[in-house]
């Protein structure tokens, strides 16, 4: 079984919850270069970049994200898309004022919203990762075939199940669990607001 956990969460805690489990840190600050190549923020480059962006490509889902992000006094920002590190890469509502939505492309005038840009850009992003990266494809395959012996921890900065609390960023953690399970969501219903009911 594959579970997802905060990585504020102490080891020690999360070992005696689940005794046995392989804990893996998948984000980009993790002790292990197979855990961080799973990173929105791992630079892999050659990574298309969505919607109407003419062939252009990034080095990092994550440049992705920030580089089509319009906010008040700033438009997208194309430097996003060549970091090369795994730091520098978020641009800050200080400087720019307030995030109003996401670019659907280089070369595109339509803004979509939020909830929309999730779907669209970091999850069709991310998956291109997981589909074409051989490295990545290694390191799923591994996960795959240990989690049907033992229970795999992911840690992740961002806990959002199944993606669908829409005040929250996504978890590529979370992502990451779904691709695996043969349940990544693409269409727009995977994206749709949890009802009030069922928020925590």
């Amino acid at each position: 079984m594959i579970i997802v956990l905060s990585k504020k969460r102490k080891i020690e805690n999360i070992r005696k919850k689940y005794p046995g489990a392989y804990i893996l840190d998948i984000t980009s600050t993790s002790p292990y270069q197979y855990g961080q190549l799973l990173s929105p923020f791992y630079p892999h480059k050659n990574i298309p970049i969505p919607g109407d962006s003419r062939g252009m490509t990034a080095f990092s889902v994550e440049g992705i994200w920030q580089g089509l992000k319009v906010f008040e006094n700033a438009g997208i920002d194309v430097e996003s898309f060549r970091k090369e590190t795994m730091a520098g890469i978020k641009r800050t509502v200080k400087r720019y004022g307030r995030p109003i939505g996401h670019q659907y492309g280089v070369y595109s005038d339509v803004l979509l919203d939020y909830v929309q840009a999730k779907r669209l850009i970091y999850a069709q992003a991310y998956k291109y990762v997981l589909d074409n990266v051989p490295k990545v494809k290694e390191i799923l395959a591994k996960i795959r075939k240990q989690a049907e012996l033992t229970d795999i921890i992911l840690l992740d900065y961002n806990i959002n199940p199944d993606n669908r609390i829409a005040a929250k960023p996504l978890s590529h953690a979370e992502l990451v669990k779904m691709y695996i399970e043969g349940r990544y969501p693409t269409a727009e219903e995977d994206f749709r607001p949890l009802p009030a009911d069922q928020l925590d």
